[in-house]
């Protein structure tokens, strides 16, 4: 069974571009990377030579004895007679290339060659990225990709563009859903936040229609997460990266969710810590939501460096790190206190981080204003409110009325509710996130 996903229309533009260069695609472990990659390349090529450098150690070598197209082809077919080479026919996959990074060394010569297509990519690429982007600058096309978003799910269960459509047109028209619209959407939202956009999580749902052995799949995942800490962390504290991984849902409970080296051990210090949360965040298992020193325009470069709260990147993992319960209390609604507002939170900043919005939050000092998320259309700064109860929304509404907040005049609240707009602020429901983008695209 093969999903669906936004990877494949980029891969055919790409293909169909007659300047394209090598394809370097990064994402964190698990998310569908080869199986998309390769899914495309046997629909669109009649030869496809295909390269793990995990499971293949014997073609770690392969640029040994020179960078050039004709030289690495010959060492590969010396290594496997049976791998031809038919130009214009034939697109050459290099995957986990974390292992083998020297092999981006060739793309300078395969891009002038011209002959064959190449597509690299690799499990924990954003690890050794830097010395992978300063061999081949110039001369590859990089793509990101994630985990699947609730539109990619929405695919998985059968849904079609045109009721995607639909439920952007109702956010437009400020149309609320009908009774069955929601309780359709809200329900579908449920179980992708339970599951989270883990593909072999997602797949074993679609096959039994059940939850069964998606806490196990979901667990197994963390623990590779964790092992990849150990394998590749060189030359930073392992425990350390692991401890702050594992602090994050705890963090997230906290009325102040701002992110606390203290929390995770007393008297512990940033320093001390150097270097870990970037680890995690270029091995993409969590996102940065960064703070406004001033709720204004322009967002990059209004930043407090010292500030931030951490999310896990795909949420069903953190549902996963709670309690076995935690997955039947979330769809059901109970029992999770102040881990909901965390949960739905992380979802939103998930939805976002996947349609390449920034993440950003403010909180005053010494006063109880505070806003979970903003974004920006063309002129204006949108405040984004996620709320997990039926409070008013004070800090948002304080955002619009105070004339000091010039760049802000209208906010959005995302909750377990239906569309509508009052005193400047638009409502949607939860499973709306995912359009946030498209929405902002006519808000001027």
């Amino acid at each position: 069974m093969y999903f669906k996903r936004k990877i494949d229309e980029f891969l055919i533009q790409w293909k169909q571009d007659s300047a394209h260069k090598p394809l370097i695609i990064k994402g964190a472990r698990q998310i569908g990377k080869t199986e998309s990659i390769v899914h495309f390349a046997n629909e669109q090529y009649a030869n496809v030579i295909y390269i793990n450098f995990v499971l293949e150690r014997k073609y770690t070598g392969i640029v040994n004895d020179g960078y050039d197209v004709e030289t690495v082809l010959k060492n590969i077919s010396l290594i496997d007679p049976s791998k031809k080479f038919v130009p214009g026919e034939t697109i050459i996959i290099f995957d986990e290339i974390q292992e083998y990074p020297d092999v981006v060394t060739t793309l300078k010569a395969f891009r002038i060659d011209g002959r064959y297509d190449v597509i690299c990519s690799g499990s924990m690429l954003g690890i050794n990225y830097k010395k992978i982007h300063s061999n081949s600058v110039g001369n590859k096309t990089d793509y990101e990709m994630f985990s699947m978003d609730f539109e990619e799910f929405l695919w998985a269960k059968g849904y079609r563009e045109e009721q995607i459509a639909d439920i952007l047109q109702h956010m437009k028209d400020m149309k609320p859903f009908s009774e069955i619209e929601l309780n359709v959407y809200k329900s579908l939202f449920m179980d992708y936040c339970v599951l989270g956009g883990m593909p072999d999580v997602v797949k074993g749902y679609i096959e039994t229609g059940t939850f069964s052995n998606s806490l196990e799949i979901q667990e197994q995942i963390r623990f590779d997460y964790e092992e990849d800490v150990r394998k590749y962390a060189e030359g930073l504290d392992q425990a350390k990266i692991i401890r702050v991984y594992r602090s994050i849902p705890a963090q997230l409970a906290k009325e102040n969710k701002k992110f606390q080296f203290s929390k995770i051990e007393k008297n512990a210090r940033s320093r001390e810590y150097a270097g870990c949360i970037e680890w995690l965040k270029d091995a993409g298992v969590i996102t940065e939501c960064n703070c406004l020193t001033y709720p204004e325009l322009p967002l990059k470069g209004n930043v407090d460096e010292s500030k931030y709260k951490l999310y896990y990147s795909d949420t069903g993992l953190l549902v996963s790190s709670l309690d076995e319960e935690a997955q039947e209390d979330l769809r059901v609604n109970k029992n999770l206190g102040v881990y909901k507002g965390a949960l739905y939170e992380n979802f939103v900043a998930e939805a976002f981080v996947k349609q390449g919005l920034g993440l950003f939050y403010y909180k005053k000092e010494n006063s109880t204003l505070e806003e979970d998320f903003f974004v920006r259309s063309k002129n204006e700064l949108i405040p984004v409110e996620v709320k997990s109860n039926s409070n008013s929304s004070k800090s948002l509404a304080m955002l619009i009325k105070n004339e000091n907040y010039s760049d802000i005049s209208h906010g959005i609240k995302l909750g377990d509710f239906n569309i509508g707009c009052s005193n400047d602020i638009y409502t949607f429901p939860y499973f709306c996130a995912f359009l946030v983008k498209e929405f902002l695209k006519e808000w001027d």
